[in-house]
């Protein structure tokens, strides 16, 4: 039941809220103040009309009192004096009548005029909160525009479409070391000098043919073809030599074949 209410609870609330609207609240009182002016007039309306009917019988008493001052005149001139001073009566009494009429329509035609007045600075004032009433629902309107830009701007996030860069880079980074750090254990192993052998002597060779290349073609003199061989006899007096072990000598033995080989492997070279 208390989640129920709650439910009631929030569309009073969203209700209200869009009751409360700018948009709504200019629109109803731009509605109240047409339906006063509106009012106002009916009520102009009125008082001019009864100010017209108070002028019609000012004007109609005026006429009577005319009629009976003549009606008066001619019978003096009869020689009845008895009835016209009967009209005189009459006329005096309209005359009394038209003293109150003319008062009442004095003060009908004054308030007439302050009602024109007022009706007229009303439909100024409202002609005013019109446009003013205008101009505030523009600006709402441009402040609810600002409001879901900003909003959107809000949203935005370029933080994880950039993480993706990073990362990759930092793979690069990694597997760059990782190459660097591989050449350089290649470069210190025995296999990664037997390459640079290697690569040492493909580079003798390609010299060795593009001298032979130059010959061809002259661009340098033949070299002399006599050979020059150089024995060089060493010879050492045999000292005595300090007792070793025999994991020592076994040490030295390895060493010396190997000396060996690779003597042998520099007459090979040599000798190509």
């Amino acid at each position: 039941m208390k989640r129920f209410f709650n439910w009631l609870k929030a569309i009073f609330n969203r209700g209200m809220d869009k009751l409360e609207s700018p948009d709504i609240m200019l629109d109803q009182a731009r509605r109240d103040m047409q339906g006063a002016l509106i009012a106002n007039r009916e009520k102009a309306v009125q008082a001019i009309t009864q100010k017209n009917r108070l002028q019609g019988m000012l004007d109609d008493a005026k006429k009577k009192s005319a009629q009976l001052e003549a009606q008066a005149t001619m019978a003096l001139k009869q020689g009845n004096r008895e009835l016209a001073t009967q009209f005189m009566r009459e006329k005096m009494n309209g005359d009394a009548s038209i003293a109150t009429l003319q008062q009442s329509y004095d003060q009908a035609v004054q308030t007439v005029d302050q009602v024109k007045v007022a009706i007229k600075r009303q439909e100024e004032e409202v002609r005013k909160k019109t446009a003013e009433a205008l101009a505030m629902k523009a600006q709402w309107q441009q402040a609810q525009i600002q409001n879901s830009i900003s909003k959107a701007l809000e949203g935005l996030t370029f933080e994880n479409q950039f993480e993706g860069f990073g990362a990759a880079q930092e793979k690069i980074r990694e597997a760059q070391s990782e190459a660097a750090a591989r050449q350089e254990m290649l470069g210190s192993s025995i296999q990664g000098k037997i390459y640079q052998m290697e690569d040492s002597a493909r580079d003798l060779e390609a010299e060795s043919e593009l001298d032979k290349l130059e010959e061809r073609l002259g661009l340098r003199p033949a070299a002399a073809a006599a050979t020059v061989d150089q024995t060089v006899s060493v010879s050492a007096s045999p000292a005595a030599a300090p007792e070793v072990s025999a994991d020592q000598a076994a040490e030295q033995a390895k060493m010396s074949e190997a000396e060996a080989q690779l003597a042998e492997l520099e007459k090979r070279l040599k000798g190509s």
